[in-house]
């Protein structure tokens, strides 16, 4: 029986190790500067946030300059092949790839909501590994972080909504666990702070300074810092 009990503890520990929370990224674990590639939508790219205050751009200053952040967000883009406006067709996917980074972010699956995108649902999953993917197979082998999607407050807007987009969630966070990637809950940093989303679906300045800190917070392990007064 004491083989089987070993195999056993050893399962459970490879278990554990593939659920467990990504290792804080600290500067000198890269040559410098940390290269971050930011993948989305409309909020990636920072619309309803004004110009400069996008989360990768808000990101970057939280960061400083040992990091590099790059915004490769188009707006209206799908994470389905077949949903309305893939983010496949983008040039910004190619420029991120060839950007080599040595962190992704993704953020998509806001957009795949809309009724006639929610048509190709069931092909979420396997489009999403897909991208990952492409990502894990660059030379710089960078770690790679899924977002849980910004919360939609009732009633939606634009067809998107947070039914929706609370299945992406579920399907989101087993693929994180099944391909040992980092999570970050831009879900949680908004799911109290409705006002910060003032058409419902974009946050504004403020509230895409939320979804920094939480970016911030996932990649370093540490609170983010207070901004300076100005």
């Amino acid at each position: 029986m004491k083989p089987i009990l070993h195999l056993f503890a050893g399962l459970l520990s490879i278990a554990a190790l593939a659920a467990a929370p990504m290792t804080p990224i600290k500067p000198g674990d890269y040559k410098a500067p940390v290269k971050v590639a930011c993948i989305g939508d409309s909020i990636t790219q920072g619309s309803g946030a004004g110009p400069g205050k996008s989360y990768p751009a808000q990101l970057q200053e939280l960061l400083g300059a040992e990091w590099k952040v790059g915004n490769f967000g188009v707006s209206g883009r799908t994470l389905l092949k077949k949903g309305d406006h893939p983010y496949w067709k983008e040039k910004a996917y190619q420029d991120a790839l060839k950007s080599e980074p040595d962190v992704v972010i993704i953020m998509l699956g806001t957009n795949d909501t809309k009724p006639q995108n929610w048509a190709h649902e069931k092909e979420f999953v396997a489009d999403y590994t897909e991208l990952v993917n492409s990502f894990q197979g660059l030379a710089s082998e960078p770690r790679i972080y899924v977002c849980r999607p910004c919360p939609v407050p009732d009633p939606g807007n634009f067809g998107i909504n947070d039914k929706n987009l609370q299945e992406w969630i579920k399907r989101i966070d087993q693929l994180a666990e099944e391909m040992s990637l980092g999570v970050i809950d831009m879900h949680k940093a908004l799911a109290d702070k409705p006002k910060l989303l003032p058409d419902r679906v974009h946050p504004n300045a403020e509230g895409a300074g939320e979804m920094a800190k939480a970016a911030y917070t996932a990649l370093t392990g540490k609170p983010a810092p207070v901004p300076a007064a100005r």
